[in-house]
């Protein structure tokens, strides 16, 4: 294993933020994506700015994950979830379950995902042939986690049922957070109910997001989190460009309004909330 490096001026920016009172933490954002290879330093750098002082990097793959875990053990700020997106379900290799459990031995990795369904944009035929697969490879990750005592990233997109239906059996077993969180009020309680969470993206700030603005507004504390999802969904005023765990700190104050709550507030919540959920410390 590597050692973790504390930058001067990554650790110079998260002391400033912490000065300042405001400390939130990013909880899914795809670092190991190249949309980042070239200014990953200087992101951030700008995320300490912003009081984003800590960034989960999610894998998607085994490939990916691997990354993850390379740079959480590169810069203090960041922490590795391990796991294959539902979209990688089909390429999975026969061993991948194996090649996770080892990746997970290393202290940097705080959780098993992103898994999940998906059934986004696929002709039912498509969903037929893919759902038994995406399934397996879910409850596989599912098991893992129950087995070294982890909790989930779960991606769920047009499959709630199921998504719901494979998580049933591993009910106390393992926790799950509902990631990219863009449904009901009702939704987000029925999860809840089962001792999951939820968490935000940069979409809670469109204009069109009425459903799921008021599930923000409403939820109460302790039940959710924020997050970028980067580099995807930038949060107004950066909609359309590419997102960053800075971006964080929007959204949670587009929250904090709706809440009519002080930023710093929600961010001491939310903090906590991620913290106990990743076993951070504080």
């Amino acid at each position: 294993m590597g050692t973790v490096s504390r930058g001067t001026g990554l650790a110079c920016a998260r002391r400033r933020a912490s000065i300042r009172g405001l400390m939130l933490i990013d909880t899914h954002a795809h670092l190991t994506f190249p949309d980042f290879a070239n200014d990953l330093e200087g992101i951030l750098a700008r995320a300490a700015e912003a009081g984003v002082t800590r960034v989960v990097t999610i894998g998607t793959s085994v490939e990916s994950s691997r990354l993850a875990v390379t740079l959480a053990e590169k810069y203090a700020t960041v922490f590795a979830v391990i796991g294959i997106h539902p979209d990688n379900a089909m390429e999975a290799a026969p061993g991948f379950i194996d090649d996770l459990r080892a990746l997970a031995q290393n202290p940097r990795v705080v959780a098993i995902g992103e898994t999940g369904l998906d059934y986004f944009r696929r002709t039912p035929e498509r969903v037929a042939a893919e759902k038994d697969t995406q399934a397996a490879v879910f409850t596989q990750q599912l098991a893992l986690a129950a087995e070294l005592g982890l909790n989930v990233v779960i991606h769920e997109r047009d499959s709630w049922d199921d998504t719901l239906a494979v998580l049933a059996p591993f009910a106390g077993k393992v926790r799950a957070q509902f990631h990219c969180f863009g449904k009901s009020l009702a939704h987000a309680e029925a999860v809840l109910a089962d001792g999951h969470l939820v968490s935000f993206t940069g979409i809670v700030t469109f204009k069109n997001a009425a459903v799921v603005q008021e599930t923000a507004a409403r939820l109460p504390p302790g039940t959710f989190m924020v997050e970028t999802d980067c580099p995807y969904l930038a949060p107004v005023p950066f909609r359309g460009k590419r997102c960053e765990p800075a971006h964080t700190r929007h959204t949670a104050e587009f929250i904090a309004q709706l809440r009519g709550q002080p930023i710093a507030e929600l961010a001491a919540e939310t903090t906590a909330t991620a913290e106990k959920f990743f076993r951070l410390r504080s």
